[in-house]
């Protein structure tokens, strides 16, 4: 049975002394969850928001003693643990969400602090249900910490390489060039899908290359499951100007289609899972600093997210949050329809 929004963060445990407690926490979370999903980027936002919603909140929330003010908003939120909130979150993303055999999980670096992302990750991976699904990361996750823990979990994997992993990224680069300029691909094992995508005056063909031949690269062996190599050559075309775009990847997977699917996902052409900060939110411009606030700001964005994408009407994200913003009804198929 799935959990609602209210069922899933009622378990948090209240930081603030009881005589300081003017507003119930869920109240808190479910003012702050529906503002980000309607565009708000900041506790003043998320105030205003309140004080134009009242009687919408009080169908969901009690609001015993009206909106609550940004500072307040802040300090509650900054107190929250982020294990908490994560463990929350992703039980309520367990229970909504339906993972089938190779769904697309997209995990992108932004969910962690650069400084913490090889342990984050690892530690979302575990508290999510990934049997059979594909997961990719971008290339702050492509660590073999990272593979081990996904095949632990009887999933697949498409990492991003980039200079993070220099040797390797070289070696795939190096790999590629050779083989699609040798013309031949049964001797270097390599299959290979197109997909060409034209509108409004812009026409990209992406390339797709998967290589199974991973003896020459160097320590393979450290990365579990580790099946093959890929590319994505983006060609596009704008107004008669030409740009071509390379991503490198090491993969579990061994067919083509299934790696550029993935790929494709990845980058957001299509909506799947992700746990991942959209370009939407700002997020350069923030100025959330205090206490845990950073970590439980950027949970509620990827509750926002994983909300609107699980919405099944037409649309990007960032529409998506001004409908959000324009209308209750929507809103509130969005949030509160689990």
């Amino acid at each position: 049975m799935s959990l609602s929004l209210i069922e899933a963060f009622s378990s948090i445990e209240d930081p603030r002394v009881e005589r300081h407690k003017r507003h119930k926490l869920i109240d808190i979370i479910v003012l702050t969850t529906c503002a980000v999903v309607s565009g708000s980027d900041g506790w003043e936002s998320i105030e205003e928001f309140g004080k134009n919603k009242p009687d919408w909140l009080q169908q969901w929330i009690e609001l015993e003693n009206g909106i609550l003010s940004h500072d307040c908003i802040a300090r509650v939120i900054s107190k929250l643990q982020p294990t908490e909130m994560s463990q929350c979150f992703t039980e309520w993303v367990n229970s909504v969400v339906e993972l089938t055999e190779g769904e697309i999980v997209a995990i992108d670096g932004k969910t962690a602090e650069k400084s913490n992302e090889i342990t984050a990750i690892p530690a979302l991976l575990e508290l999510l249900e990934i049997k059979g699904c594909i997961i990719t990361i971008d290339a702050m996750g492509c660590q073999a910490s990272i593979t081990e823990k996904i095949i632990e979990k009887k999933a697949d994997y498409v990492l991003a390489v980039k200079d993070n992993q220099k040797f390797l990224n070289e070696a795939i680069t190096d790999y590629f060039e050779e083989a699609i300029a040798a013309n031949n691909p049964t001797l270097c094992q390599l299959t290979d899908h197109e997909e060409i995508n034209a509108e409004h005056g812009r026409i990209e063909v992406r390339r797709c290359y998967l290589s199974t031949n991973i003896d020459t690269l160097p320590d393979s062996f450290r990365w579990k499951g580790f099946k093959s190599i890929g590319m994505v050559e983006s060609e596009r075309t704008v107004n008669g100007k030409t740009s071509i775009e390379r991503r490198h990847y090491i993969c579990s997977l061994t067919d083509v289609k299934s790696f550029a699917r993935a790929a494709r996902k990845h980058w957001g052409v299509e909506n799947s899972l992700h746990w991942v900060l959209d370009v939407v939110f700002r997020e350069d411009d923030l100025r959330i600093r205090t206490g845990y606030a950073p970590e439980n700001f950027n949970i509620m964005r990827q509750l926002a997210i994983n909300l609107l994408n699980k919405d099944t009407s037409r649309g990007s994200i960032k529409k998506k949050r001004f409908r959000a913003a324009l209308s209750d009804d929507f809103r509130e198929s969005v949030i509160f329809s689990s």
